[in-house]
Protein backbone atom coordinates (compact mmCIF):
# COMPACT_ATOMS: atom_id res chain seq x y z
CA UNK A 1 0.00 0.00 0.00
CA UNK A 2 2.71 2.61 0.78
CA UNK A 3 2.30 5.74 2.82
CA UNK A 4 -1.30 6.79 2.95
CA UNK A 5 -1.34 10.34 0.80
CA UNK A 6 -1.12 13.21 2.16
CA UNK A 7 -5.08 15.11 2.36
CA UNK A 8 -2.97 18.56 2.71
CA UNK A 9 -1.03 18.23 -0.75
CA UNK A 10 -0.11 21.32 -3.06
CA UNK A 11 -1.95 24.80 -2.62
CA UNK A 12 -1.60 25.39 -6.71
CA UNK A 13 -1.00 23.65 -9.59
CA UNK A 14 1.29 26.44 -10.76
CA UNK A 15 4.25 24.66 -12.07
CA UNK A 16 5.74 23.65 -9.18
CA UNK A 17 4.26 22.27 -6.48
CA UNK A 18 4.48 21.81 -2.71
CA UNK A 19 5.28 18.13 -2.04
CA UNK A 20 2.92 16.48 0.31
CA UNK A 21 3.88 16.96 4.33
CA UNK A 22 3.97 13.24 4.62
CA UNK A 23 7.01 13.32 2.39
CA UNK A 24 9.09 10.51 0.70
CA UNK A 25 12.28 11.62 2.19
CA UNK A 26 10.78 10.56 5.30
CA UNK A 27 11.61 13.45 7.40
CA UNK A 28 8.28 13.97 9.74
CA UNK A 29 8.50 10.52 11.56
CA UNK A 30 6.14 9.30 14.11
CA UNK A 31 6.75 10.21 17.13
CA UNK A 32 6.24 7.74 20.39
CA UNK A 33 3.62 9.63 22.25
CA UNK A 34 2.47 13.51 22.48
CA UNK A 35 4.67 13.78 25.51
CA UNK A 36 8.02 14.34 23.38
CA UNK A 37 6.00 17.13 21.18
CA UNK A 38 7.12 20.65 22.77
CA UNK A 39 4.67 23.80 21.70
CA UNK A 40 7.22 25.71 20.42
CA UNK A 41 7.85 23.06 17.96
CA UNK A 42 3.90 22.72 16.86
CA UNK A 43 4.45 26.91 16.90
CA UNK A 44 7.40 26.84 14.68
CA UNK A 45 5.74 24.26 12.02
CA UNK A 46 2.57 26.73 12.04
CA UNK A 47 4.84 29.52 11.39
CA UNK A 48 6.90 27.57 8.70
CA UNK A 49 3.11 26.66 6.84
CA UNK A 50 2.12 29.83 6.69
CA UNK A 51 5.00 31.60 5.21
CA UNK A 52 5.18 28.35 2.61
CA UNK A 53 1.82 28.79 1.66
CA UNK A 54 1.81 32.76 1.51
CA UNK A 55 5.07 32.40 -0.94
CA UNK A 56 2.91 29.98 -3.07
CA UNK A 57 0.49 32.42 -3.40
CA UNK A 58 3.36 35.04 -4.21
CA UNK A 59 4.31 32.85 -6.86
CA UNK A 60 0.89 32.71 -8.62
CA UNK A 61 0.51 36.87 -7.91
CA UNK A 62 3.71 37.29 -9.63
CA UNK A 63 3.41 34.93 -12.57
CA UNK A 64 -0.63 36.48 -13.24
CA UNK A 65 1.78 40.13 -13.07
CA UNK A 66 3.77 38.98 -15.45
CA UNK A 67 1.26 37.99 -18.07
CA UNK A 68 0.19 41.06 -18.20
CA UNK A 69 3.42 42.40 -19.83
CA UNK A 70 4.20 39.51 -21.45
CA UNK A 71 3.23 35.80 -23.51
CA UNK A 72 2.00 33.26 -20.56
CA UNK A 73 4.00 30.52 -21.93
CA UNK A 74 7.51 32.96 -22.06
CA UNK A 75 6.62 33.58 -18.03
CA UNK A 76 6.65 30.19 -17.43
CA UNK A 77 9.91 29.17 -19.56
CA UNK A 78 11.67 32.18 -17.69
CA UNK A 79 10.11 31.54 -13.83
CA UNK A 80 11.22 27.61 -14.61
CA UNK A 81 14.64 28.91 -15.77
CA UNK A 82 15.38 30.99 -12.56
CA UNK A 83 13.80 28.00 -10.10
CA UNK A 84 15.83 24.96 -11.77
CA UNK A 85 19.05 26.97 -10.87
CA UNK A 86 17.77 27.92 -7.45
CA UNK A 87 16.72 24.16 -6.62
CA UNK A 88 19.89 22.97 -8.23
CA UNK A 89 22.24 25.01 -6.33
CA UNK A 90 20.22 23.38 -3.16
CA UNK A 91 20.09 19.98 -4.79
CA UNK A 92 24.40 20.19 -5.11
CA UNK A 93 24.35 21.74 -1.95
CA UNK A 94 22.99 19.11 -0.34
CA UNK A 95 24.06 16.01 -2.60
CA UNK A 96 21.06 14.97 -3.38
CA UNK A 97 19.46 16.08 -6.69
CA UNK A 98 20.27 12.61 -8.89
CA UNK A 99 19.99 9.40 -7.06
CA UNK A 100 19.80 6.41 -8.22
CA UNK A 101 16.24 5.17 -8.79
CA UNK A 102 14.56 1.84 -9.36
CA UNK A 103 12.14 1.20 -11.94
CA UNK A 104 8.97 1.71 -9.95
CA UNK A 105 9.90 5.06 -8.69
CA UNK A 106 10.92 6.16 -12.37
CA UNK A 107 7.47 5.63 -13.58
CA UNK A 108 6.07 7.13 -10.60
CA UNK A 109 7.99 10.34 -10.87
CA UNK A 110 7.21 10.08 -15.02
CA UNK A 111 3.34 9.94 -13.91
CA UNK A 112 3.61 12.92 -11.33
CA UNK A 113 5.64 14.88 -13.82
CA UNK A 114 2.84 14.62 -16.29
CA UNK A 115 0.46 14.86 -14.43
CA UNK A 116 2.15 18.66 -12.79
CA UNK A 117 2.43 19.77 -16.34
CA UNK A 118 -1.04 19.23 -16.84
CA UNK A 119 -2.28 20.69 -14.10
CA UNK A 120 0.05 23.88 -14.54
CA UNK A 121 -1.54 24.30 -18.05
CA UNK A 122 -4.97 24.31 -16.81
CA UNK A 123 -4.33 26.58 -13.37
CA UNK A 124 -2.21 29.15 -14.97
CA UNK A 125 -4.36 29.67 -17.89
CA UNK A 126 -7.53 29.57 -15.53
CA UNK A 127 -5.41 32.01 -13.48
CA UNK A 128 -4.69 34.66 -16.23
CA UNK A 129 -8.53 34.84 -16.74
CA UNK A 130 -10.10 34.38 -13.19
CA UNK A 131 -9.87 36.30 -9.80
CA UNK A 132 -6.84 35.32 -7.57
CA UNK A 133 -9.51 34.34 -4.97
CA UNK A 134 -11.44 32.77 -6.88
CA UNK A 135 -9.27 30.24 -8.20
CA UNK A 136 -7.28 29.42 -4.46
CA UNK A 137 -10.40 29.13 -3.31
CA UNK A 138 -10.73 26.34 -5.73
CA UNK A 139 -7.70 24.79 -5.20
CA UNK A 140 -8.30 24.22 -0.96
CA UNK A 141 -10.62 21.53 -2.25
CA UNK A 142 -7.61 19.61 -3.13
CA UNK A 143 -7.00 17.67 0.25
CA UNK A 144 -11.10 16.56 -0.36
CA UNK A 145 -10.44 15.32 -3.59
CA UNK A 146 -7.13 13.63 -2.49
CA UNK A 147 -9.02 11.69 0.02
CA UNK A 148 -11.78 10.32 -2.05
CA UNK A 149 -9.38 9.51 -4.65
CA UNK A 150 -7.12 7.84 -2.73
CA UNK A 151 -10.31 5.72 -1.51
CA UNK A 152 -11.00 5.03 -5.08
CA UNK A 153 -7.84 3.74 -6.10
CA UNK A 154 -6.08 2.50 -3.05
CA UNK A 155 -8.91 1.23 -0.90
CA UNK A 156 -8.32 3.28 1.80
CA UNK A 157 -11.85 3.76 4.61
CA UNK A 158 -13.54 6.80 5.11
CA UNK A 159 -16.19 6.72 7.38
CA UNK A 160 -19.38 8.81 6.64
CA UNK A 161 -18.89 11.89 8.68
CA UNK A 162 -15.57 12.57 6.29
CA UNK A 163 -18.19 11.42 2.82
CA UNK A 164 -20.18 14.09 4.13
CA UNK A 165 -17.38 16.64 4.77
CA UNK A 166 -16.40 15.59 1.17
CA UNK A 167 -19.77 16.14 0.01
CA UNK A 168 -19.64 19.41 1.57
CA UNK A 169 -16.64 20.59 0.21
CA UNK A 170 -17.74 19.48 -3.40
CA UNK A 171 -20.71 21.99 -2.39
CA UNK A 172 -19.03 24.63 -1.56
CA UNK A 173 -16.61 24.44 -4.84
CA UNK A 174 -19.86 24.36 -6.77
CA UNK A 175 -21.07 27.71 -5.05
CA UNK A 176 -18.13 29.15 -5.81
CA UNK A 177 -18.09 28.46 -9.53
CA UNK A 178 -21.70 28.67 -9.75
CA UNK A 179 -22.67 26.85 -12.98
CA UNK A 180 -25.25 28.49 -15.01
CA UNK A 181 -24.48 31.43 -13.54
CA UNK A 182 -23.05 34.65 -15.12
CA UNK A 183 -19.43 33.91 -14.27
CA UNK A 184 -19.06 30.68 -15.20
CA UNK A 185 -17.15 30.01 -18.23
CA UNK A 186 -14.30 28.07 -19.52
CA UNK A 187 -11.86 29.39 -16.93
CA UNK A 188 -13.74 27.57 -14.11
CA UNK A 189 -13.89 24.36 -15.81
CA UNK A 190 -9.52 24.46 -16.08
CA UNK A 191 -9.44 25.54 -12.24
CA UNK A 192 -11.56 22.10 -11.26
CA UNK A 193 -9.60 19.93 -14.17
CA UNK A 194 -6.09 21.82 -12.79
CA UNK A 195 -7.20 20.00 -9.19
CA UNK A 196 -7.55 16.61 -10.84
CA UNK A 197 -4.39 16.96 -12.40
CA UNK A 198 -3.07 17.53 -9.11
CA UNK A 199 -4.64 14.51 -7.31
CA UNK A 200 -3.45 12.26 -10.02
CA UNK A 201 0.19 14.20 -9.01
CA UNK A 202 -0.16 13.61 -5.07
CA UNK A 203 -1.56 9.89 -5.85
CA UNK A 204 1.81 9.39 -8.06
CA UNK A 205 3.76 10.98 -5.22
CA UNK A 206 2.35 7.97 -2.55
CA UNK A 207 3.89 5.46 -4.79
CA UNK A 208 7.63 7.12 -4.54
CA UNK A 209 9.78 5.55 -2.04
CA UNK A 210 11.71 7.08 1.04
CA UNK A 211 15.10 6.77 -1.05
CA UNK A 212 13.43 9.61 -3.34
CA UNK A 213 14.68 12.90 -2.43
CA UNK A 214 12.42 15.75 -2.25
CA UNK A 215 14.56 18.06 -4.37
CA UNK A 216 14.96 15.32 -7.00
CA UNK A 217 10.82 15.31 -6.99
CA UNK A 218 11.03 19.48 -6.85
CA UNK A 219 13.81 19.36 -9.70
CA UNK A 220 12.37 16.98 -12.21
CA UNK A 221 8.52 19.26 -11.78
CA UNK A 222 10.67 22.49 -12.64
CA UNK A 223 12.60 20.39 -15.53
CA UNK A 224 8.88 19.48 -16.96
CA UNK A 225 7.47 22.18 -16.67
CA UNK A 226 10.15 24.60 -18.12
CA UNK A 227 10.09 22.53 -21.11
CA UNK A 228 6.34 22.78 -21.54
CA UNK A 229 6.65 26.41 -21.16
CA UNK A 230 9.44 26.71 -24.09
CA UNK A 231 7.47 24.17 -26.19
CA UNK A 232 4.11 26.53 -25.67
CA UNK A 233 5.87 29.70 -26.51
CA UNK A 234 7.13 28.39 -29.97
CA UNK A 235 3.49 29.20 -31.08
CA UNK A 236 3.98 32.50 -28.80
CA UNK A 237 6.21 35.47 -29.97
CA UNK A 238 8.40 36.67 -27.39
CA UNK A 239 8.48 40.01 -26.08
CA UNK A 240 10.91 42.15 -25.02
CA UNK A 241 11.58 42.04 -21.00
CA UNK A 242 11.12 45.48 -18.60
CA UNK A 243 12.22 46.32 -15.60
CA UNK A 244 8.23 45.42 -14.65
CA UNK A 245 8.34 42.37 -16.49
CA UNK A 246 12.03 41.23 -14.79
CA UNK A 247 10.67 41.99 -11.14
CA UNK A 248 7.74 40.04 -11.79
CA UNK A 249 8.82 36.72 -12.64
CA UNK A 250 12.45 36.94 -10.12
CA UNK A 251 9.52 37.58 -7.34
CA UNK A 252 7.67 34.28 -9.05
CA UNK A 253 10.65 32.32 -9.23
CA UNK A 254 12.34 33.61 -5.83
CA UNK A 255 8.72 33.27 -3.85
CA UNK A 256 8.27 29.50 -4.98
CA UNK A 257 11.34 28.59 -3.90
CA UNK A 258 11.08 30.08 -0.83
CA UNK A 259 7.92 27.95 -0.59
CA UNK A 260 9.65 24.99 -1.20
CA UNK A 261 12.62 25.71 1.40
CA UNK A 262 9.98 25.96 4.58
CA UNK A 263 7.80 23.16 2.89
CA UNK A 264 10.68 20.69 3.45
CA UNK A 265 11.14 22.37 6.87
CA UNK A 266 7.75 21.76 7.83
CA UNK A 267 8.09 18.50 7.22
CA UNK A 268 10.79 18.15 10.26
CA UNK A 269 8.55 20.17 12.97
CA UNK A 270 5.37 20.33 14.59
CA UNK A 271 2.22 17.68 14.33
CA UNK A 272 0.59 17.24 11.05
CA UNK A 273 -2.81 17.98 12.42
CA UNK A 274 -1.84 20.83 14.19
CA UNK A 275 0.14 22.02 11.74
CA UNK A 276 -2.05 21.36 8.11
CA UNK A 277 -4.50 23.69 8.92
CA UNK A 278 -2.43 26.67 8.53
CA UNK A 279 -2.47 26.03 4.84
CA UNK A 280 -5.54 27.41 4.45
CA UNK A 281 -4.18 31.13 4.83
CA UNK A 282 -2.88 30.87 1.69
CA UNK A 283 -6.89 31.66 0.46
CA UNK A 284 -6.62 34.69 3.13
CA UNK A 285 -3.31 35.98 1.29
CA UNK A 286 -4.85 35.66 -2.10
CA UNK A 287 -7.45 37.45 -0.63
CA UNK A 288 -5.69 40.41 -0.32
CA UNK A 289 -2.98 39.98 -2.86
CA UNK A 290 -6.43 39.92 -5.11
CA UNK A 291 -7.68 43.44 -3.53
CA UNK A 292 -4.44 45.22 -3.28
CA UNK A 293 -2.58 44.21 -6.96
CA UNK A 294 -5.43 43.32 -9.10
CA UNK A 295 -7.86 45.22 -7.74
CA UNK A 296 -10.68 42.27 -6.80
CA UNK A 297 -12.39 40.95 -4.00
CA UNK A 298 -14.68 37.69 -4.07
CA UNK A 299 -17.81 38.08 -3.86
CA UNK A 300 -20.19 37.15 -1.55
CA UNK A 301 -20.74 33.43 -3.10
CA UNK A 302 -17.25 33.01 -3.36
CA UNK A 303 -17.00 33.94 0.50
CA UNK A 304 -19.89 31.70 1.33
CA UNK A 305 -18.50 28.57 -1.01
CA UNK A 306 -15.03 29.43 0.50
CA UNK A 307 -15.91 28.97 4.01
CA UNK A 308 -17.47 25.88 3.48
CA UNK A 309 -14.76 24.28 1.73
CA UNK A 310 -12.19 25.84 4.32
CA UNK A 311 -14.13 24.19 7.26
CA UNK A 312 -14.71 20.80 5.42
CA UNK A 313 -10.82 20.49 5.43
CA UNK A 314 -10.36 21.16 8.92
CA UNK A 315 -12.94 18.54 10.15
CA UNK A 316 -11.45 16.21 7.99
CA UNK A 317 -8.20 16.80 9.20
CA UNK A 318 -9.48 16.60 12.88
CA UNK A 319 -11.61 13.70 11.90
CA UNK A 320 -8.30 12.12 10.60
CA UNK A 321 -6.57 12.89 14.10
CA UNK A 322 -8.84 11.81 16.56
CA UNK A 323 -8.84 8.25 14.44
CA UNK A 324 -5.08 8.51 14.92
CA UNK A 325 -4.19 8.02 11.07
CA UNK A 326 -2.20 11.12 11.56
CA UNK A 327 1.34 10.49 12.91
CA UNK A 328 1.78 12.85 16.18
Amino acid sequence: MGPRPDIEGAIAPDGLLPLPLANPDGYHQPRQGRGHMQISDNMRGALYMCIAMAAFTLNDAGIKAATEVMPLFQAITLRGVLTIVGLGAIGVATRSLWPKLNRADASALAVRSAAEVGGTVLFLAALVHMPLANISAILQSLPLAVTLAAALVFGDKIGWRRMLAIVAGFIGVLIIIRPGGEGFDRWSLMAVASVLCVVVRDLATRQLSKAVPSVTVAVCAAVSVTIMGLLGSLWQPWVAVDGYGALTIVAAASALIIGYLFVIMVMRVGEISFVAPFRYVSLLVAIIMGWLVFGTFPDFYTLIGSAIVVASGIFAFMRERKLGRIAV
